[in-house]
Protein backbone atom coordinates (compact mmCIF):
# COMPACT_ATOMS: atom_id res chain seq x y z
CA UNK A 1 0.00 0.00 0.00
CA UNK A 2 2.61 2.49 1.07
CA UNK A 3 4.63 1.46 -2.32
CA UNK A 4 1.65 2.74 -4.29
CA UNK A 5 0.80 5.99 -2.28
CA UNK A 6 4.31 6.29 -2.86
CA UNK A 7 4.20 6.01 -6.72
CA UNK A 8 1.35 8.37 -6.62
CA UNK A 9 3.28 10.96 -4.48
CA UNK A 10 6.10 10.86 -6.82
CA UNK A 11 3.72 11.09 -10.12
CA UNK A 12 2.43 14.80 -8.71
CA UNK A 13 5.51 15.92 -7.86
CA UNK A 14 6.86 15.13 -11.34
CA UNK A 15 3.77 16.74 -12.51
CA UNK A 16 4.42 20.25 -9.92
CA UNK A 17 7.88 20.68 -10.09
CA UNK A 18 7.64 23.03 -13.13
CA UNK A 19 5.79 24.75 -11.04
CA UNK A 20 7.95 26.11 -8.60
CA UNK A 21 9.79 27.65 -10.97
CA UNK A 22 6.77 29.52 -12.36
CA UNK A 23 6.16 30.71 -8.54
CA UNK A 24 10.16 32.31 -8.49
CA UNK A 25 9.25 34.02 -11.65
CA UNK A 26 5.72 35.73 -10.11
CA UNK A 27 7.56 36.50 -7.12
CA UNK A 28 10.26 38.11 -9.09
CA UNK A 29 7.83 40.53 -11.39
CA UNK A 30 5.75 41.86 -8.53
CA UNK A 31 8.49 42.91 -7.09
CA UNK A 32 9.76 44.71 -9.86
CA UNK A 33 6.08 45.89 -10.72
CA UNK A 34 5.49 44.02 -13.61
CA UNK A 35 2.73 41.54 -14.72
CA UNK A 36 5.23 39.22 -15.37
CA UNK A 37 4.91 35.60 -16.87
CA UNK A 38 1.84 33.30 -16.28
CA UNK A 39 3.04 30.67 -13.47
CA UNK A 40 2.69 27.70 -16.53
CA UNK A 41 5.48 29.19 -18.59
CA UNK A 42 7.64 26.65 -18.10
CA UNK A 43 4.72 23.92 -18.59
CA UNK A 44 4.14 25.68 -21.98
CA UNK A 45 7.88 26.36 -22.92
CA UNK A 46 8.50 22.46 -22.40
CA UNK A 47 5.78 20.94 -24.28
CA UNK A 48 6.86 23.83 -27.17
CA UNK A 49 10.18 22.41 -27.16
CA UNK A 50 9.55 18.99 -27.13
CA UNK A 51 7.60 19.91 -30.79
CA UNK A 52 10.44 21.48 -32.09
CA UNK A 53 13.78 20.43 -34.11
CA UNK A 54 17.15 20.17 -32.49
CA UNK A 55 20.17 22.44 -34.19
CA UNK A 56 23.27 20.48 -33.85
CA UNK A 57 26.70 21.60 -34.59
CA UNK A 58 28.79 20.23 -36.58
CA UNK A 59 31.42 19.14 -34.64
CA UNK A 60 28.92 17.39 -31.55
CA UNK A 61 28.97 14.02 -31.08
CA UNK A 62 26.40 11.40 -29.14
CA UNK A 63 27.66 12.91 -25.92
CA UNK A 64 25.85 16.17 -26.69
CA UNK A 65 22.37 14.58 -26.97
CA UNK A 66 22.94 12.38 -24.30
CA UNK A 67 24.02 14.49 -21.42
CA UNK A 68 20.72 16.50 -21.19
CA UNK A 69 18.70 13.04 -20.61
CA UNK A 70 21.16 11.81 -18.18
CA UNK A 71 21.35 14.82 -16.31
CA UNK A 72 17.45 14.53 -16.36
CA UNK A 73 17.09 11.04 -15.30
CA UNK A 74 20.02 11.72 -12.56
CA UNK A 75 17.89 13.78 -11.01
CA UNK A 76 14.21 12.01 -11.18
CA UNK A 77 16.83 9.26 -9.47
CA UNK A 78 18.10 11.17 -6.40
CA UNK A 79 14.62 12.98 -6.27
CA UNK A 80 12.68 8.89 -6.27
CA UNK A 81 15.35 8.00 -2.96
CA UNK A 82 13.83 11.20 -1.01
CA UNK A 83 10.50 10.81 1.32
CA UNK A 84 7.95 11.94 -0.79
CA UNK A 85 4.03 13.34 1.54
CA UNK A 86 5.49 11.47 4.54
CA UNK A 87 5.95 8.48 2.80
CA UNK A 88 9.30 6.30 2.79
CA UNK A 89 10.54 5.62 -0.42
CA UNK A 90 10.38 2.17 -1.48
CA UNK A 91 14.10 2.33 -2.69
CA UNK A 92 15.55 3.28 0.55
CA UNK A 93 18.23 1.58 1.69
CA UNK A 94 21.26 2.42 4.72
CA UNK A 95 23.59 4.76 2.81
CA UNK A 96 20.89 6.06 0.19
CA UNK A 97 22.14 9.65 1.11
CA UNK A 98 25.69 8.68 -0.77
CA UNK A 99 23.93 7.34 -3.93
CA UNK A 100 21.55 10.72 -3.97
CA UNK A 101 24.83 12.89 -4.09
CA UNK A 102 26.20 10.93 -6.36
CA UNK A 103 22.76 10.77 -8.79
CA UNK A 104 23.22 14.68 -8.50
CA UNK A 105 26.90 14.22 -9.57
CA UNK A 106 26.41 12.35 -12.24
CA UNK A 107 23.95 14.66 -13.88
CA UNK A 108 26.63 17.80 -13.51
CA UNK A 109 29.32 15.23 -14.74
CA UNK A 110 26.55 14.56 -18.05
CA UNK A 111 26.23 18.42 -18.44
CA UNK A 112 29.80 19.31 -18.23
CA UNK A 113 30.74 17.34 -20.87
CA UNK A 114 28.22 17.88 -23.19
CA UNK A 115 28.96 21.85 -22.97
CA UNK A 116 32.74 20.25 -23.26
CA UNK A 117 31.87 18.33 -26.34
CA UNK A 118 30.83 21.61 -28.20
CA UNK A 119 34.03 22.95 -28.44
CA UNK A 120 32.82 26.51 -27.61
CA UNK A 121 35.49 28.42 -25.16
CA UNK A 122 32.07 29.50 -23.64
CA UNK A 123 30.63 26.71 -22.82
CA UNK A 124 34.04 25.37 -21.52
CA UNK A 125 34.36 28.25 -19.24
CA UNK A 126 30.74 27.86 -17.86
CA UNK A 127 32.07 23.91 -17.46
CA UNK A 128 35.07 24.62 -15.83
CA UNK A 129 33.10 26.94 -13.62
CA UNK A 130 30.25 24.43 -12.76
CA UNK A 131 33.06 21.57 -11.85
CA UNK A 132 34.85 24.07 -9.36
CA UNK A 133 30.71 24.90 -7.70
CA UNK A 134 29.64 20.99 -7.43
CA UNK A 135 33.08 20.42 -5.58
CA UNK A 136 32.94 23.14 -3.31
CA UNK A 137 29.11 22.17 -2.91
CA UNK A 138 28.94 18.56 -2.47
CA UNK A 139 31.56 18.00 0.67
CA UNK A 140 29.02 20.76 1.87
CA UNK A 141 26.18 18.30 1.60
CA UNK A 142 28.09 15.26 2.60
CA UNK A 143 29.10 17.83 6.26
CA UNK A 144 25.17 18.89 6.87
CA UNK A 145 23.77 15.36 6.26
CA UNK A 146 26.22 13.77 8.61
CA UNK A 147 25.44 16.40 11.23
CA UNK A 148 21.52 15.67 10.99
CA UNK A 149 22.64 11.70 11.16
CA UNK A 150 24.64 12.75 14.72
CA UNK A 151 21.67 14.17 15.64
CA UNK A 152 18.96 12.17 14.72
CA UNK A 153 18.60 10.22 17.61
CA UNK A 154 18.03 12.90 20.32
CA UNK A 155 15.45 13.75 17.64
CA UNK A 156 12.90 11.42 18.16
CA UNK A 157 14.30 10.17 14.75
CA UNK A 158 15.61 6.35 14.35
CA UNK A 159 19.81 6.45 13.97
CA UNK A 160 19.77 5.70 10.19
CA UNK A 161 21.36 6.45 7.35
CA UNK A 162 18.71 6.76 5.11
CA UNK A 163 16.87 9.71 3.65
CA UNK A 164 13.31 8.58 4.37
CA UNK A 165 14.30 8.10 8.41
CA UNK A 166 16.09 11.84 8.36
CA UNK A 167 13.53 14.19 6.34
CA UNK A 168 10.48 12.73 6.98
CA UNK A 169 9.22 14.67 9.67
CA UNK A 170 11.01 15.22 13.65
CA UNK A 171 9.14 14.91 16.41
CA UNK A 172 7.30 18.28 17.63
CA UNK A 173 9.39 18.48 20.49
CA UNK A 174 12.76 18.98 18.54
CA UNK A 175 12.01 22.19 18.06
CA UNK A 176 9.92 22.96 21.15
CA UNK A 177 13.67 22.20 22.30
CA UNK A 178 15.52 24.86 20.84
CA UNK A 179 17.68 22.78 19.09
CA UNK A 180 20.06 25.36 17.60
CA UNK A 181 21.45 22.61 15.57
CA UNK A 182 18.22 22.57 12.96
CA UNK A 183 18.50 26.34 12.91
CA UNK A 184 21.73 26.64 11.27
CA UNK A 185 21.40 23.45 9.22
CA UNK A 186 18.21 24.88 7.75
CA UNK A 187 20.71 27.81 6.71
CA UNK A 188 23.15 25.51 5.00
CA UNK A 189 20.42 23.64 3.54
CA UNK A 190 19.07 26.85 2.00
CA UNK A 191 22.73 27.65 1.11
CA UNK A 192 23.53 24.61 -1.34
CA UNK A 193 19.19 24.77 -2.39
CA UNK A 194 20.48 28.12 -3.76
CA UNK A 195 23.92 27.04 -5.00
CA UNK A 196 23.18 23.68 -6.56
CA UNK A 197 20.31 25.40 -8.22
CA UNK A 198 22.97 28.20 -9.59
CA UNK A 199 20.49 30.92 -8.36
CA UNK A 200 21.38 34.50 -7.33
CA UNK A 201 23.33 35.19 -5.42
CA UNK A 202 25.88 32.38 -6.81
CA UNK A 203 24.51 32.76 -10.33
CA UNK A 204 21.77 34.63 -12.55
CA UNK A 205 19.47 32.21 -14.34
CA UNK A 206 18.20 34.99 -16.37
CA UNK A 207 21.85 36.94 -17.42
CA UNK A 208 22.69 37.21 -21.05
CA UNK A 209 26.07 38.30 -20.48
CA UNK A 210 28.10 34.96 -21.19
CA UNK A 211 31.33 36.25 -19.33
CA UNK A 212 29.25 36.08 -16.09
CA UNK A 213 27.66 32.85 -16.85
CA UNK A 214 27.99 29.70 -14.86
CA UNK A 215 25.39 27.47 -15.39
CA UNK A 216 23.16 28.84 -18.10
CA UNK A 217 25.88 29.22 -20.81
CA UNK A 218 26.72 25.16 -21.05
CA UNK A 219 23.26 25.17 -22.79
CA UNK A 220 23.21 27.73 -25.09
CA UNK A 221 23.92 25.32 -28.07
CA UNK A 222 20.87 22.80 -27.00
CA UNK A 223 18.16 23.37 -28.90
CA UNK A 224 14.65 21.95 -28.93
CA UNK A 225 13.85 18.39 -27.15
CA UNK A 226 17.43 18.50 -25.22
CA UNK A 227 16.64 22.28 -24.15
CA UNK A 228 13.40 20.75 -22.81
CA UNK A 229 15.33 17.60 -20.96
CA UNK A 230 17.46 20.90 -19.37
CA UNK A 231 14.43 22.75 -18.24
CA UNK A 232 12.59 20.26 -16.72
CA UNK A 233 15.90 18.55 -15.25
CA UNK A 234 16.53 21.85 -13.68
CA UNK A 235 12.89 22.01 -12.17
CA UNK A 236 13.17 18.28 -10.62
CA UNK A 237 16.99 20.00 -9.14
CA UNK A 238 14.78 22.28 -7.26
CA UNK A 239 12.10 20.28 -6.02
CA UNK A 240 14.83 18.54 -4.98
CA UNK A 241 16.47 20.73 -2.88
CA UNK A 242 13.30 22.25 -1.72
CA UNK A 243 12.10 19.00 -0.58
CA UNK A 244 15.20 18.40 1.93
CA UNK A 245 14.77 22.13 3.23
CA UNK A 246 11.27 21.57 3.89
CA UNK A 247 12.06 17.98 5.34
CA UNK A 248 13.77 19.20 7.74
CA UNK A 249 11.81 21.71 9.00
CA UNK A 250 8.30 20.02 8.85
CA UNK A 251 6.94 17.76 12.04
CA UNK A 252 5.58 14.32 11.59
CA UNK A 253 2.27 14.69 10.87
CA UNK A 254 -0.39 12.31 9.20
CA UNK A 255 0.28 11.66 5.41
CA UNK A 256 -2.43 13.56 4.02
CA UNK A 257 -1.40 17.24 5.87
CA UNK A 258 2.29 16.23 5.81
CA UNK A 259 1.59 16.06 1.56
CA UNK A 260 -0.18 19.63 1.86
CA UNK A 261 2.50 20.89 3.98
CA UNK A 262 5.30 19.88 1.91
CA UNK A 263 3.98 20.65 -1.35
CA UNK A 264 3.08 24.23 0.12
CA UNK A 265 6.69 24.37 1.44
CA UNK A 266 8.66 23.74 -1.64
CA UNK A 267 6.39 26.61 -3.05
CA UNK A 268 7.62 28.83 -0.19
CA UNK A 269 11.11 27.93 -0.60
CA UNK A 270 10.57 29.01 -4.13
CA UNK A 271 9.13 32.34 -2.94
CA UNK A 272 12.03 32.81 -0.61
CA UNK A 273 14.05 32.05 -3.58
CA UNK A 274 12.32 34.79 -5.82
CA UNK A 275 12.73 37.28 -2.98
CA UNK A 276 16.06 36.98 -2.61
CA UNK A 277 16.66 37.21 -6.38
CA UNK A 278 14.42 40.64 -5.97
CA UNK A 279 16.74 42.42 -3.17
CA UNK A 280 20.19 41.25 -4.32
CA UNK A 281 22.51 40.99 -6.89
CA UNK A 282 24.59 38.13 -7.42
CA UNK A 283 27.82 38.36 -5.54
CA UNK A 284 31.06 38.63 -7.47
CA UNK A 285 32.84 35.23 -8.42
CA UNK A 286 35.85 35.23 -6.02
CA UNK A 287 33.10 35.24 -3.49
CA UNK A 288 31.14 32.27 -3.88
CA UNK A 289 33.68 29.98 -3.33
CA UNK A 290 33.48 32.41 0.17
CA UNK A 291 30.00 31.31 0.80
CA UNK A 292 30.53 27.91 0.32
CA UNK A 293 33.06 27.95 2.69
CA UNK A 294 30.86 29.67 5.25
CA UNK A 295 28.28 26.97 4.56
CA UNK A 296 30.68 24.21 4.97
CA UNK A 297 32.05 25.69 8.38
CA UNK A 298 28.62 26.22 9.92
CA UNK A 299 28.13 22.39 9.23
CA UNK A 300 31.42 21.49 10.18
CA UNK A 301 30.54 23.52 13.38
CA UNK A 302 26.76 21.72 14.17
CA UNK A 303 28.88 18.28 13.35
CA UNK A 304 31.54 18.72 16.71
CA UNK A 305 28.52 20.46 18.38
CA UNK A 306 26.55 17.21 18.30
CA UNK A 307 29.52 14.75 18.79
CA UNK A 308 30.69 16.61 21.85
CA UNK A 309 27.40 16.57 23.50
Amino acid sequence: MNAWLYVAEFVLVLMLAPLASGVINRVKALFAGRHGKPLLQLYYDIFKLLRKGEVLGENVTWVFSAGPVIAMVSSAAALALLPLGGVSSPLAFQGDFILCAYFLGMGRFATVLAALDTGSPFEGMGASREALFGALGEPVLFLALLALITTAESLGVPKELSLSTLFNGFSPQAWLSGRPELVMLVFVMGVLLLMENCRIPVDDPTTHLELTMIHEVMVLDHSGPSLAFVEYGAALKLWLFSSLLTGLVLPAMPVWAYTLSSILGVFLCAAIVGVIESVMARLRMHVVPALAGLAGSVAAFVLILTLVR
